[in-house]
Formats: C-alpha cells, sequence, structure tokens
C-alpha cells in the first residue's frame, strides 16, 4: 500500500474532473455510480453558463458533456 503525500483525505474522490451529460442531472456529488459514493455528505450541484460544477467538499470538477440546455441547474 503506497503511502499519500497529499492533503487529500482517505476515501475521498481523486478523480478531479468527471464529464457527465444531461441524463446525469440534477448533479450531486459524490455521484452513486463512484467507488466512494459515501465519502462526504451529497452535495447537490448547479451547473454553470461555461457547462461545470465544482463541489465544494472535495473539490471535484463535473464537466458536461456539449452545451447546457439550461433547462437543469
Amino acid at each position: 500500500m503506497s503511502e499519500r503525500h497529499d492533503n487529500t483525505p482517505k476515501g475521498i474522490n481523486t478523480q478531479r474532473v468527471i464529464e457527465i451529460t444531461e441524463s446525469d442531472l440534477p448533479l450531486h456529488c459524490p455521484m452513486s455510480q463512484q467507488a466512494d459514493w459515501s465519502a462526504h455528505p451529497r452535495v447537490y450541484l448547479s451547473i454553470d453558463a461555461r457547462g461545470e460544477s465544482l463541489c465544494p467538499y472535495c473539490g471535484t470538477l463535473y464537466r458536461l458533456k456539449g452545451k447546457p440546455s439550461g433547462s437543469h441547474h
């Protein structure tokens, strides 16, 4: 087992950018299909005008594939 040398708490998502589609909306972190789905409380996230959202707990960036339709925020 390797030793962690960063400040990421054990069990927190280490994949920093996750691409999502409109079928993943409404978006929440962590997502149920992630291996660490119970690493922190579920947080619902709004997609900004650029099609991105950053989780305030773990710093994961969610990026919407394609242009946001505007119906999901």
